[in-house]
């Protein structure tokens, strides 16, 4: 798809497109699209994220909020969205033997506890052997600073997301500073 079909899109047809770049997030994409004429993905992308950013502390954690936990209930239960069944499948998440599946569930449960949120991973980028070591490091973190880290990995999964939609390399995108974690 191209920016001249991106642009041309009505409402609705927008927000069906691109309502889960941010995952179960559809009033992003309703906002984004009232920023049209996009000049190209990245401007896209930024639209995107600068709404994230915009948002009251409280909306952050609503859109973290609106992740599965990896390996969780939704993937059990085949409730996953279409993109997080492929990222998560992709990771190798969804052949985990039941060991691996309690570790990760205690793990999640954990952070969910500490954080109020749960743990997002851009799945993608990691494989079923880092992510509970990810996550067990990052139930470490200070809370402002796992909020970042945090939001900064919805923006990596929405930057692979836009890239599968347009039909982009997503390594030739220049994704912006904003959606790198900072590490403790």
């Amino acid at each position: 798809m191209d920016m001249e079909k991106v642009n041309s899109m009505g409402f609705r047809e927008f927000v069906d497109v691109f309502g889960n770049i941010i995952e179960k997030c559809p009033l992003v994409a309703a906002a984004v699209w009232s920023q049209r004429p996009f000049s190209d993905l990245q401007d896209l992308e930024n639209h995107f994220f600068a709404f994230i950013d915009a948002l009251p502390r409280s909306g952050q954690e609503g859109i973290l909020r609106c992740h599965p936990d990896l390996a969780g209930r939704d993937l059990q239960q085949g409730t996953l969205t279409a993109e997080s069944q492929r990222e998560q499948s992709q990771a190798g998440l969804t052949s985990l033997d039941a060991d691996d599946r309690l570790r990760l569930q205690q793990l999640n449960a954990r952070y969910r506890e500490r954080f109020g949120f749960p743990f997002v991973l851009a799945a993608r980028l990691s494989d079923r052997d880092a992510v509970p070591r990810e996550l067990a490091r990052r139930l470490h973190c200070q809370p402002e600073s796992e909020l970042r880290t945090a939001l900064g990995e919805v923006k990596k999964i929405g930057h692979l997301r836009l890239a599968d939609l347009l039909g982009a390399d997503p390594a030739r995108v220049e994704p912006p500073r904003s959606w790198r974690s900072e590490r403790q």
